[in-house]
């Protein structure tokens, strides 16, 4: 079975047609370039509002900067992020990143984020726990560059619509993204999140079609 079933889905329309039905969401959530990483790693298979208590709490520890998460007791660090769950693994993913970053940057992103993008991308990947979703979030949001998010609601909506098959790989699906739109941060920014609120809203584990904006570009069998 090919990866992706139609050579050229109608990216473009589905974006404004998002964009018409949600209107612009202003994302990533989060106020500084660490606290993206941060939020990115911590939002692994949970609820942005989990990340958020959890952020709220190494807020008020002092510990959103590099420095204090890398020297923080792992036991301290993990109780500080509990509410994001699989705390312990969570933390220890928070570690390895700021070690990466002290032991082979200074502890500086400037200096992580001055890399090539496909570089940036694969020394983030290098980092234990860290996956291609959490790089993308870090290489789009962070760092803002021109790479696609694929996550979990992108990859339902693209089967459902019968544009990708659902074992479709991530940097399958990626590209495909990304050869159909221009490169642009910007565009991609918002194009993730309005994903994100059709799968909040819409295309849910079990489908929500009435109403949905991306009905009409259903196969005609589906409608």
């Amino acid at each position: 079975m090919s990866e992706v079933k139609q050579l050229l889905p109608p990216l473009r329309e589905v974006f404004d047609a998002l964009l018409g039905r949600f209107g612009p969401q202003h994302w990533w959530p989060g106020r500084t370039r660490l606290e993206m990483c941060v939020g990115a790693i911590l939002t692994q298979n949970t609820a942005w509002k989990n990340v958020e208590k959890a952020i709220v709490n190494l807020r008020a520890a002092r510990a959103l900067n590099v420095r204090a998460l890398h020297s923080a007791d792992m036991k301290m660090l993990a109780q500080w992020i509990r509410p994001a769950g699989y705390f312990n693994v969570k933390a220890q993913r928070l570690r390895e990143f700021t070690t990466m970053l002290v032991d082979d940057f200074g502890g500086s992103l400037d200096k992580l984020f001055s890399l090539p993008t496909e570089k940036l991308r694969e020394r983030l990947l290098a980092v234990k726990g860290i996956g291609p979703e959490t790089a993308d979030c870090i290489v789009l949001y962070a760092a803002r560059r021109p790479v696609f998010v694929i996550d979990a609601y992108t990859r339902r909506f693209m089967s459902r619509h019968d544009w990708a098959a659902h074992a479709a790989s991530y940097d399958h699906l990626a590209k495909v993204f990304e050869a159909a739109l221009p490169r642009d941060e910007t565009l991609f920014n918002e194009y993730h999140a309005l994903i994100v609120a059709l799968g909040k809203e819409f295309c849910r584990t079990k489908a929500r079609c009435d109403g949905c904006p991306l009905r009409k570009f259903l196969p005609e069998k589906q409608r």
